[in-house]
């Protein structure tokens, strides 16, 4: 998996868990003697968190998660993609909304041994008009 240009790997900067939340609202219309009804508002968020540990003595990945802090400092929203080398998934443009770390098992210089994170996404809406709108820096390339 990948997010962005930051990928995450068995050795280093890995993940153990991906969870994934979809809102998608209905309004309630009152009526009179029966049951309310609904109306579909329409989705309002897709949110995923990507949790994993990173023993950055042993195995590194910690300027990874610190490169991925920095993109979210600066604002920049970032490509998920799943899958193998065979075939990917584009799963679409993310905000990364927080990253919480956990550093842990401190050695002899302060430097954490350990370091539990957890990245909290959420999925960029600008609609399909904004999709167009990023092509167009790229195909002016070819033009």
């Amino acid at each position: 998996m990948t997010l962005g240009p930051f990928a995450f790997e068995a050795i280093g900067f890995g993940y153990d868990g991906v969870s994934r939340r979809v809102q998608t609202p209905w309004a309630e219309i009152a009526v009179a003697q029966t049951l309310n009804q609904q109306q579909w508002t329409g989705p309002t968020s897709d949110e995923v968190v990507i949790k994993g540990v990173l023993f950055p003595v042993e195995f590194g990945g910690q300027s990874s998660l610190d490169g991925l802090i920095g993109s979210a400092l600066g604002g920049v929203p970032l490509m998920l993609v799943s899958g193998n080398d065979v075939q990917g998934v584009i799963h679409g443009t993310y905000t990364v909304q927080s990253v919480d770390e956990d550093r842990g098992y401190h050695d002899a210089k302060g430097a954490p041994r350990r370091n539990a994170y957890s990245i909290s996404l959420k999925r960029y809406g600008q609609g399909s008009a904004g999709v167009a709108a990023e092509l167009v820096p790229i195909l002016s390339l070819f033009g």
